[in-house]
Order: structure tokens, then C-alpha cells, then sequence
């Protein structure tokens, strides 16, 4: 396993393996007041095509680190929900894939204003496009079940609502899952009316173990490359939650709850 930086020092390159790619970006030096330190970008590379899994917040162009690694390959590019640090490099690419229930909310601007009061100076950047991101070139909707051919490599689409209405999860032909934000570790986001939902999602998550063995996730934060622990811990946590409400703490910045537990940060909204 090899690590390097691009030449802008921002973004870590991880060759994880010959053919899958971890990018990550660091979320707390854009804003440190989501407890959460990386965001992870991966890059699956098959014989024709390459898939490169969200494209982080937009404060540095993320294409000329993608084509520097797949080099005359097809590249596809899907996001795994719309959330901010997800879709920054969106409109540096020509489509954009995303699950059908969020396809809207990438093809119009976005306003992220609410970065302006980050205490981080790297923010100040995004003063060049006043705080916008432009749209997404073209949408792609993909739905449950959709498969994705890289060439010797597939990947599957998982929709996996409860972080967000459309978030999904992708399984390779290679027993990888990448969870996105359904499953992570460190700081969870979730809402309260949905906790039902997100169980149900890390339920049928949970249920691949059955089919397939020797499963690795793969998060869109902090640790990547985990069991199915992560999965059974979450799972346990979520459904303690209420348990633990008298203890959450007041997250003015967020407009929401804090709670914690031994193993997760909960961001309750």
C-alpha cells in the first residue's frame, strides 16, 4: 500500500490495491464543527472503466487527480448522497450518477454559505464562487439493484435510505461494500423520524454477510477497510439512542443534538 499527496498537498492517495483507489480529504480542516476528520473518495478501476465514488467538497479540483490515476480509462462518477462534501467536483465532470430520489438536488446550485463561518482559513477559497456550487453537467438517476460494469469488475447499487433519502451503498464483484454515510465510524448524522429507516438499511446490509463471504466496508468517513462489527455496532447504538437522551448536548452550530456512546458521536436532528 502506497501513499502520496497531489501537488496541491491537499488530497491523500492511497493505492489500496491495483485496481481501488482511496482519496481522502481532510473535513475538519474545512470545518472542524463536524467532529469528523477524513472524507473518503474511492477510485475502482476495471479493464474499460473506472468509477470514482463522490467527489469530495469542491475546495481543490479533484479531476486532475482521478485522471492522473486511470489515465485513458472511461471514467464514471457517481455520488453516494448530496450532501455537501460529497458533491464539491461535481461539475468538473461531464455526468454524474446518483440514486433517482436525489437526482434534483445535484442539478441545480447549491448554496454552502454556511462554510463562510468556518474558523478554517482553506474555506476562504470557496470566495472565488461566492459560496455556490455550479450543478452537476448532467444527472444520471440509478435505482436499487442497477449494476455498474467496470470490465472484470462490477459494482452493484445498494439504496440504502435513512442518512438520506437517497443514499446508497455499492457492492463489487469483489466482495468490497462502500457504505457512504449510512455506516461509519466516528460522527453518525441521523434524524430522529428516520432512525427506523437507517436500521432497516444496515439491516439489509447486514444480510450480504449471509450471501457472501469475506466482506470489507469501506465508509465515506474515518476508517476505511472494516468488518461487519461496524454494521452490528452501529446497529446497537442507533436503537440505544433514546436510551441516552437525557445526556445529549445542545450543537448550536448544527442546529442539533449531540450524543455519544462508547463507539459513536450521534448528530441527531
Amino acid at each position: 500500500m502506497s501513499k502520496s499527496t497531489n501537488n496541491q498537498q491537499w488530497f491523500e492517495i492511497i493505492k489500496y490495491k491495483d485496481y481501488l483507489y482511496v482519496i481522502r480529504e481532510r473535513l475538519d480542516e474545512i470545518d472542524p464543527r463536524y467532529l469528523t476528520t477524513y472524507t473518503n473518495l474511492y477510485l475502482l478501476i476495471g479493464t474499460h472503466s473506472a468509477l470514482l465514488i463522490d467527489t469530495a467538497c469542491g475546495i481543490f479540483p479533484i479531476k486532475p487527480v482521478i485522471e492522473d490515476l486511470i489515465l485513458d480509462k472511461n471514467l464514471i462518477v457517481i455520488n453516494t448522497h448530496s450532501h455537501f462534501d460529497h458533491i464539491g467536483g461535481n461539475s468538473e465532470f461531464d455526468t454524474i450518477l446518483i440514486h433517482k430520489k436525489e437526482s434534483r438536488l445535484i442539478s441545480k446550485s447549491r448554496d454552502i454559505s454556511f462554510l463562510s463561518s468556518s474558523p478554517k482559513k482553506v474555506v476562504r477559497r470557496l470566495e472565488i464562487i461566492d459560496y455556490i456550487f455550479s450543478p452537476a453537467k448532467k444527472v444520471q438517476p440509478v435505482e436499487h439493484d442497477e449494476i455498474i460494469d467496470l470490465g472484470e469488475l462490477s459494482v452493484r447499487v445498494i439504496h440504502t435510505p435513512g442518512h438520506s433519502p437517497g443514499c446508497i451503498s455499492l457492492l463489487t464483484s469483489r466482495n468490497e461494500l462502500f457504505t457512504g454515510d449510512t455506516a461509519h465510524y466516528g460522527t453518525m448524522f441521523l434524524t430522529k423520524s428516520t432512525f427506523p429507516i437507517s436500521l432497516n438499511s444496515i439491516a439489509n446490509l447486514l444480510n450480504l454477510f449471509q450471501e457472501f463471504e469475506n466482506i470489507d466496508i469501506y465508509p465515506s468517513h474515518e476508517d476505511f477497510a472494516v468488518g461487519k462489527e461496524l454494521l452490528e455496532e452501529l446497529t446497537v447504538g442507533i436503537q440505544n439512542i433514546d436510551d441516552l437522551w437525557d445526556s445529549r448536548i445542545r450543537v448550536d452550530s448544527l442546529n442539533a443534538w449531540l450524543i455519544k456512546d462508547k463507539k459513536f458521536k450521534y448528530i441527531v436532528f
